[in-house]
Parts: structure tokens; C-alpha cells; sequence
């Protein structure tokens, strides 16, 4: 998708994250940055894509606490990421690491 200069990487980025494949695909390459702060903001990306209220509504976790863990000092717990993925129709998954 080719975006016009005066567009912003979120308004380009956001709308493709709808897409579950698009989304798995983003948030497996950061994971292989193997940075725990990219993570961090990949997470934030996919939960404004779908829309932070809804996502946390569909989490069953309040607006706030999703908020402060996706924020920028955010620490979310295990349970916080994977009621997130869930919530944009995501999992986690385990793969064994290649030499």
C-alpha cells in the first residue's frame, strides 16, 4: 500500500491491523527485534487499530488498566497480552528457535 507523504506511519499502519493475518505477521516480526519495549508498542498498534474501548471491552479488562499497560511505561501482564490478542482475534504461539 503506497501512501501519500503528508500521512502518518499510524494512519497508514492502523487500518492494515484490522486484518488478523496483517496483524499476526506485525506483531511476529517485532517479536523477532527480540525488544521487549517494540513489543510493547506493537501491541499498542494492534489494540488502536481495533479500538481501544472495544478492545478493552472485548478483554473484559477496564479502559484505564488497558491504557497504562500498553502505554509507553507499560509492564501488562501475561494474562493482560493474551486477553488482548484474544480480544483482536489473536493468540500466542510457541515455536521452537532455529539455529
Amino acid at each position: 500500500m503506497k501512501a501519500p507523504r503528508d500521512v502518518s506511519f499510524e494512519e497508514t499502519l492502523l487500518p492494515m491491523l484490522v486484518d488478523p493475518i496483517e496483524a499476526a505477521a506485525y506483531v511476529e516480526a517485532v517479536i523477532e527485534l527480540d525488544d521487549p519495549a517494540a513489543l510493547l508498542v506493537a501491541l499498542r498498534h494492534v489494540a488502536k487499530a481495533h479500538g481501544m474501548a472495544e478492545v478493552a471491552r472485548r478483554a473484559n479488562v477496564g479502559d484505564k488498566t488497558l491504557f497504562k499497560a500498553l502505554s509507553a511505561n507499560g509492564n501488562p501482564t501475561l494474562t493482560t497480552v493474551h486477553k488482548v490478542l484474544a480480544a483482536v482475534g489473536l493468540r500466542l504461539s510457541v515455536t521452537p528457535v532455529h539455529a
